[in-house]
């Protein structure tokens, strides 16, 4: 039977390489982590495969400069993991400086004896409305 605590502090540490790696612009690290079938989905709901999203980083579509990931849980179920957190980024997207806050989640899957990066989906958090100001879009289930 797996070490539920130890498969826990494997998938966190595989979290902070992933992260390192795009910082650091180390793709082919990066793309080591991941499985093949990976799905790299994007705040603007667009998605990527692992040779897209690759591809991207290294034409500098995607320049990370921080980017901060705290971990809220780790779910193991069997040889599927689920990280459920945040992603903070100050990133340049397609040569526009930008900074992104949202919630995310992360699937790693147990392929063998290692686990590899499936899926990441992150979602902007939203924004707080202010109440009078115009152009302002209320939460979801909130009245301005």
């Amino acid at each position: 039977m797996p070490d539920l605590h130890s498969d826990e502090q494997d998938i966190l540490s595989l979290e902070d390489l992933r992260y390192e790696a795009v910082l650091m612009a180390d793709f082919d690290a990066f793309a080591q982590l991941c499985h093949e079938e990976l799905v790299y989905a994007h705040s603007n709901g667009e998605r990527d495969d692992l040779r897209g999203y690759v591809e991207k980083c290294r034409q500098g579509v995607y320049v990370y400069h921080r980017i901060d990931h705290p971990v809220e849980q780790v779910k193991i179920l069997g040889d599927v993991a689920l990280v459920l957190g945040e992603m903070k980024a100050e990133l340049t997207i397609r040569g526009t400086r930008t900074e992104l806050d949202n919630s995310a989640l992360a699937v790693w899957i147990r392929v063998g004896s290692s686990w590899k990066l499936l899926a990441y989906q992150p979602t902007p958090k939203p924004v707080q409305a202010v109440l009078g100001q115009r152009n302002s879009t209320a939460s979801a289930g909130t009245t301005p």
